[in-house]
């Protein structure tokens, strides 16, 4: 997915650059995003390796949402309403409920038990990850144009990853995965770009303790479109 929005996209990316080129503070954060994402992408294969989606997601995800408006009130400064609190804990809460209630239920029960499953402490590190470089992306985008910035970010998975893959799979693996998969690797990868893309724009004219847990919502859709449309138990 990222390597085809990559190659894509590419002419757009070159015309951004040539008109906008990121000066020196623009590549620190740059390179920021760029090391903490391929860290993020390797702390969520290993969880989703370990530890089913169904937990692994939603303590991701849920953790992430709720450390970005923490970090954005102490790094940024950014001031918080208690309506904004409400409606991020409305979220967080709404991501477990959907995902893994009855599971939940069962973890209270036993807490550490979570801390004893390698998926749950790569879900955890990734949900820290998710926060720290939101925060980094928020900043980024004053200095590099949006979706130029997201190309940055997506040569991650592509370039940054690939020698942690190409240890674990041969040529062969890459080949049948893009001959199997090659429609949702196009579609996806154009389509994940342009929503983290829009991310990073409204990060520019809006503040990362809103924008991070408000585009959560996606959960709840992808949910709804997995019954609808996969039709999948509900």
């Amino acid at each position: 997915m990222a390597a085809s929005s990559n190659l894509l996209l590419a002419p757009i990316a070159i015309v951004l650059f040539i008109l906008n080129p990121p000066g020196l503070v623009g590549w620190i954060f740059i390179l920021a995003t760029w090391l903490l994402h391929i860290v993020y992408f390797i702390t969520l294969s290993r969880a989703y390796i370990h530890t089913d989606l169904s937990l692994v997601y939603p303590i991701a995800r849920g953790l992430g949402l709720m450390l970005i408006p923490v970090l954005g009130l102490v790094v940024l400064n950014e001031e918080i309403s208690p309506l904004v609190w409400i409606g991020v804990l409305a979220i967080f809460s709404g991501i477990f409920l959907i995902t893994w209630w009855g599971r939940f239920r069962a973890m209270l029960s036993d807490p550490i038990a979570l801390l004893r499953d390698r998926g749950i402490i790569y879900a955890l590190a990734t949900g820290v990850l998710i926060g720290i470089y939101s925060i980094v992306d928020k900043r980024g985008v004053e200095y590099v144009s949006p979706f130029l910035y997201m190309s940055f970010v997506t040569s991650a998975a592509t370039i940054g990853t690939l020698p942690v893959l190409m240890r674990r799979f041969a040529r062969a693996d890459f080949v049948q995965e893009w001959e199997t998969h090659r429609r949702s690797a196009v579609v996806g990868g154009l389509l994940q770009f342009t929503a983290y893309g829009l991310v990073l724009t409204a990060f520019e004219i809006a503040r990362v303790s809103y924008v991070g847990p408000f585009r959560e919502i996606g959960i709840v859709i992808g949910v709804i479109m997995g019954s609808v449309f996969l039709g999948e138990r509900f």
